[in-house]
C-alpha cells in the first residue's frame, strides 16, 4: 500500500526554493490520492509541470496542448508539464515558442536540481489533438507536437515513445520511478471543461509578458 503524502514527500519534492525565475508559480499542487492505481497522485493543469523523485502518478488531460513526460532513467526521478503554443509558428526561435521552451526548461532544470543527469533523461510526449473547433484553423496541436519534438531532438534527450496529434482528447497517467505511461483516448467528451480550460490557458498567455530565459545546466 502506497503510503498518503506525507511531510517527507512534501519537503523533497513540493517545497519551492526562492526562485526568481518564478517557476513556483507554475508548480502543480492539485494532489490527491489515486484509489484506482493505490497511488499518490498529482494533477497538472494547462501551464504547470511537477517533479516526482518518489512513486507516485502523475495526471493530466490533453486536448490540443501537449506534455512531455521526462525521468532520469538510471536515479529513477522524473517530471510531466503541460503546455500550448499560442500564437505564430513553431520556430523554436519565435516568441510563441519561447512558451514551450520555458516549460520545457523549467522542467528539465528542476530534474536537475534534484540529482538528474543530462545524459540520462529520457522523454515520452503526448498530445497536440485537433480537439478544439476555435482553434483548428491555426493547427495549434499540430505546432505544439512538431515543437515538442523538435526541442527534444535539439537538447538530444530521446524520444521514447509519443501518441500525438489525432482528433481525441488523452488522459495521461505518468509513473516516473518506472517509466510506464498508461493513455485513456477520449473519444467523446461528455462537457465543456477540457476546452474551455485550454482557451482560458490561451487567453491568459497572450495577455502575459514571455517568460524570460531559464538558465540550462
Amino acid at each position: 500500500m502506497h503510503r498518503i503524502f506525507s511531510a517527507a514527500l512534501a519537503g523533497r519534492s513540493m517545497n519551492m526554493p526562492h526562485d526568481p525565475s518564478g517557476q513556483a508559480e507554475h508548480f502543480a499542487r492539485n494532489r490527491y490520492y489515486d484509489r484506482v492505481f493505490d497511488y499518490d497522485a498529482v494533477k497538472i493543469l494547462p501551464g504547470e509541470y511537477f517533479i516526482a523523485p518518489t512513486d507516485m502518478v502523475l495526471v493530466t488531460v490533453l486536448g490540443s496542448c501537449v506534455t512531455a513526460c521526462i525521468r532520469d532513467r538510471e536515479q529513477r526521478i522524473g517530471g510531466m508539464n503541460h503546455f500550448m503554443l499560442v500564437d505564430g509558428d513553431g520556430e523554436l526561435t519565435s516568441a510563441s515558442a519561447r512558451y514551450g521552451a520555458y516549460a520545457m526548461e523549467i522542467l528539465i532544470n528542476h530534474l536537475l536540481k534534484l540529482g538528474a543527469r543530462r545524459n540520462n533523461l529520457e522523454a515520452k510526449v503526448f498530445g497536440g489533438g485537433r480537439v478544439m473547433s476555435s482553434l483548428t484553423s491555426s493547427m495549434v496541436g499540430e505546432r505544439n507536437a512538431e515543437f515538442v519534438l523538435r526541442y527534444l531532438k535539439t537538447e538530444h534527450i530521446p524520444v521514447l515513445s509519443q501518441d500525438l496529434l489525432d482528433t481525441v482528447s488523452r488522459k495521461v497517467y505518468f509513473f516516473p520511478q518506472s517509466g510506464r505511461v498508461l493513455i485513456k483516448r477520449l473519444t467523446s467528451l461528455h462537457n465543456e471543461t477540457l476546452a474551455r480550460r485550454e482557451r482560458e490557458y490561451a487567453d491568459r498567455m497572450r495577455g502575459a509578458p514571455v517568460a524570460g530565459a531559464v538558465e540550462l545546466f
